[in-house]
């Protein structure tokens, strides 16, 4: 009765050692502040032409959607749901803004930014770059980008649709719930904010 009672202690003793270094590594000392690792510097060219960084965007706290304009659905209506959130903040909502960063940089320059963003609210800005820069953005956001091939020559881009809240101080805090009607995320949104 002893032998199996011997190894199924040993086990136990085990999973309870493993558990305390998980907590004691894993757990943020008193004091200290958990960063994520999402999110961090960019250099990019906006719909106007003009080059921004992440720090023209401190201060507030503002959206991040990655996406391209030849997109035939997912992006136009996450763009608009974005748009309905904006208006629905109201008063709240008229400094906060909205970055689409476009990660097809072969097509998505800033004019053809600012002509596909003219159809949406004002207070998204299109971001574009080389194909370096915009993939450094990606990297940074910890989102997923890939260009695939059409039958027809063409190709699109499978990518994160994910619209990311960061803070006045450019860090993650959550990803917008878009499920929902924009009055409810508009309410999620300015808890955060």
């Amino acid at each position: 009765m002893r032998r199996p009672i011997l190894p199924i202690l040993a086990f136990v003793a085990g999973l309870v050692a493993l558990s305390v270094a998980a907590v004691m590594v894993l757990v943020p000392k008193a004091g200290e502040v958990s960063v994520s690792s999402v999110g961090g510097p960019f250099s990019l060219t906006d719909q106007d032409g003009k080059r921004v960084t992440e720090r023209d965007f401190a201060g507030r706290t503002h959206l991040v959607f990655f996406g391209f304009t030849h997109c035939p659905d997912v992006c136009p209506t996450t763009l608009q749901q974005i748009g309905d959130v904006l208006a629905a903040l109201g008063p709240k909502g008229t400094d906060t803004k909205a970055l689409f960063i476009a990660i097809d940089p072969e097509r998505d320059t800033p004019a053809a930014l600012k002509t596909y963003l003219a159809s949406f609210d004002s207070r998204i800005v299109g971001l574009t770059g080389t194909p370096d820069e915009v993939a450094a953005a990606v990297r940074n956001y910890r989102a997923y980008v890939r260009k695939v091939p059409t039958k027809d020559g063409d190709y699109t881009m499978e990518h994160t649709a994910l619209v990311y809240v960061m803070d006045g101080k450019n860090r993650f805090i959550n990803a917008l719930n878009l499920t929902r009607p924009p009055e409810e995320a508009a309410a999620e949104l300015a808890r955060m904010m």
